[in-house]
């Protein structure tokens, strides 16, 4: 029988993580721990932590923290409850969801040994009709197609990705990467984008990661006449993707032949090479078939991570192939703005646990809304402002008055916000302060400086120096 953990072993861990406010190294719980533990075995009892949602992780390789996760705040109630215990009364960042869904995430939200080991089903995949069989209800389809319209009427493929070209790849590269655990932020991949500059003190791979993403951006807008879901497009998308990532640099663009496992969930993929190919020709001559394009969209999204077809990157996959029918029907892009990780992680864990693809369907559609009223291709209401921009209104606006007014640049800048979120923010908002505000500037213009108080001559002079 596998070694009991005692209780009080992980009890210390999480006491002493709590010590550090903005995140603890495994130096830091190392040393506090007074080495009576081994480093490896610290290792796995973090990891265990993080997989029993006690710890949070933010990071990768030497940047990696360790975090006590924010209270959640049920009802107003808890509020007072939780600031006489010292807490701040956050509410965790997510997107609305049904409570369906809501049943859904707490399903998977349990700790790992509650949760039943399961198997690739590839009835899941048989049981789906094309233009039968809808993940998404005809109501939902339709709202979409209405935020998603561009004005370009009658244009060739790609025309309306292509008038946006630089802003989408700033914005799909980021989010995409942001939710694989990428530590740079919106202005340092801006930076790195446009002026090839990686940021200091950052791993090599998040660079790496997302100078990717631009040029597989690139390739679906450049070929968009090409491109579609066939073994061309995904299988190039997969090599750009993966590009100087994996290991064995022969398993770009080809799929996997090897078994692969994923952290943090009881799912096992599909280990026989033939039936992943199988699978992999079955997704795309189905995706090929569906006649609408939000559906097509978010089947690939819901199957091409559940099968695992890659050694790795399928969610990076998936995530740029469900633009596909949107850059070549010139709809909005699904770029990914405000969708919190967590969010995505609980609904890709529900589709390998549960099959159930309710919750990232309510992430997705969340997400889309998102996407169009960044390229101003919204016809209809989002619904209620954003409570996050709403609560913070007076930080934004002062923070992005003093980046122009003091005339930083994006290093400065980046800086500067990351300062001004430690000083005045509960840590569980600070990074998506500094994505607000990022987000505020990079779509700054002489139309819009008013509601920052700001002169048109301090706006040039800052934006000469910014761009």
């Amino acid at each position: 029988m596998p070694k009991r953990i005692p209780i009080a072993e992980l009890d210390e861990i999480v006491a002493i993580v709590a010590e550090f406010p903005s995140g603890a190294s495994i130096d830091d719980v190392f040393g506090a721990n007074d080495n009576t533990l081994p480093r490896r075995t610290l290792q796995r009892r973090l990891a265990l932590l993080v997989n029993r949602n006690r710890l949070m992780r933010r990071g990768r390789g030497p940047a990696t923290r360790y975090l006590l996760p924010a209270p959640k705040i049920e009802n107003q109630t808890q509020i007072g409850k939780l600031a006489r215990q010292g807490h701040p009364p956050t509410v965790e960042t997510y997107v609305p969801i049904s409570d369906e869904s809501r049943s859904i995430r707490d399903a998977i939200r349990q700790p790992r040994h509650k949760r039943q080991p399961v198997g690739y089903k590839r009835s899941f995949l048989d049981a789906y009709r094309p233009n039968e069989t809808f993940y998404l209800p005809p109501n939902v389809r339709a709202r979409l197609l209405e935020l998603g319209k561009s004005t370009n009427g009658d244009v060739p493929a790609g025309t309306h990705a292509r008038r946006i070209l630089n802003r989408l790849l700033i914005d799909l590269s980021w989010n995409s990467s942001r939710l694989e655990g990428n530590t740079y932020s919106l202005l340092e991949t801006e930076r790195l984008l446009e002026l090839g500059e990686a940021a200091a003190g950052k791993d090599a791979r998040d660079a790496q990661m997302i100078l990717n993403h631009k040029s597989a951006i690139e390739m679906l807008v450049e070929y968009s006449d090409d491109t579609g879901f066939n073994r061309f497009t995904i299988l190039n998308l997969h090599a750009l993707l993966s590009q100087n990532l994996l290991p064995d640099a022969s398993a770009c663009g080809r799929l996997r032949r090897i078994s692969v496992g994923i952290g943090g969930t009881v799912f096992h993929p599909l280990d026989i090479p033939q039936l992943v190919e199988e699978c992999f020709q079955q997704i795309l001559d189905t995706a090929g078939a569906i006649s609408d394009p939000f559906e097509q969209s978010f089947f690939v999204m819901v199957h091409m991570p559940y099968l695992q077809p890659f050694e790795d990157v399928n969610k990076r996959v998936s995530r740029l192939a469900a633009n596909l029918p949107f850059i070549r029907r010139n709809l909005s892009p699904l770029s990914f703005v405000d969708v919190p990780e967590r969010a995505y992680v609980d609904a890709i864990l529900a589709v390998y646990e549960l099959n159930r693809p309710e919750l990232l369907r309510d992430v997705y559609v969340w997400a889309y809304g998102r996407s169009c009223a960044r390229y101003s291709a919204v016809r209809q209401s989002l619904g209620e402002p954003d409570p996050f921009r709403l609560r913070y209104r007076e930080a934004i606006g002062r923070t992005v008055a003093e980046v122009v007014r003091n005339n930083m640049d994006k290093t400065t800048a980046n800086a500067h916000i990351e300062k001004r979120a430690t000083e005045e923010l509960p840590q569980s908002d600070q990074a998506r302060f500094n994505e607000v505000v990022a987000t505020e500037l990079t779509t700054l213009h002489e139309g819009n400086i008013a509601r920052y108080r700001l002169r048109p001559s301090e706006y040039r002079g800052w934006h000469d120096n910014w761009a």
